[in-house]
């Protein structure tokens, strides 16, 4: 069983790893950017805009990502649209994780005190450069743990991509226990302590800016 953990194996591993940790950043920067603008959208409530975008992200976030990742790598391409499997993956990462982090973001722009905005309109800003200048920079300190809370979801939620043979850690492990099934258990021991490495790193670092948050 020592050989399921040799170097050509955990070399294999360590690169569906790394095809992990790319999609996650990937679909995390991207998510913060449309998350951030449908937060805002929501929360500034524009007529009808808000409304259309609030039944947007109600319906992503209450679909399961599997879904959304064979619609990105199998329906898209019939209206034209062709991904490869790792953007296929993104997209779809992207799409759920927008839904989930513009809740966050609406969440933190609505904890600030209304009294922040009427006193940075009050003198001579517009409501655009109240919100950048001071509604959001207070409100994203209180929203960084959550964001790296579903960070930490996004990348255990990166093995779902097994499903399109995305060459993350999962699929990779599957390969090598595939040759041998006597690699199962140790395959599963490799994948635990991984995945339990890297999501239990951003969550110290998840406690660590909570706590800096109430000692302010």
């Amino acid at each position: 069983m020592s050989d399921a953990f040799s170097w050509i194996n955990l070399r294999f591993l360590l690169d569906g790893l790394w095809v992990t940790i790319q999609v996650s950043i990937v679909s995390i920067i991207f998510s913060m950017i449309l998350g951030g603008i449908a937060g805002t959208v929501r929360y500034s409530k524009v007529p009808m805009l808000s409304k259309i975008m609030g039944i947007i992200v109600d319906i992503i976030r209450n679909l399961p990502l599997l879904l959304i990742i064979f619609f990105t790598y199998f329906a898209l391409p019939q209206i034209g649209i062709k991904l490869n499997i790792f953007w296929a993956a993104v997209a779809a990462l992207t799409i759920f994780e927008s839904a989930m982090l513009s809740e966050i973001f609406r969440a933190g722009l609505n904890a600030v005190p209304s009294g922040q905005t009427e006193a940075g309109m009050s003198s001579g800003l517009t409501y655009v450069q109240t919100l950048t200048m001071i509604v959001l920079p207070q409100a994203f300190k209180s929203m960084l743990p959550a964001i790296l809370s579903q960070l930490i979801s996004l990348i255990k939620d990166t093995s779902l991509a097994v499903i399109i043979s995305l060459p993350e850690l999962t699929h990779n492990a599957k390969i090598i226990y595939g040759q041998n099934t006597n690699y199962v258990i140790p395959m599963f021991i490799a994948m635990t302590a991984m995945y339990f490495v890297v999501c239990y790193l951003l969550s110290l670092v998840s406690n660590f800016l909570e706590t800096s948050k109430y000692n302010y």
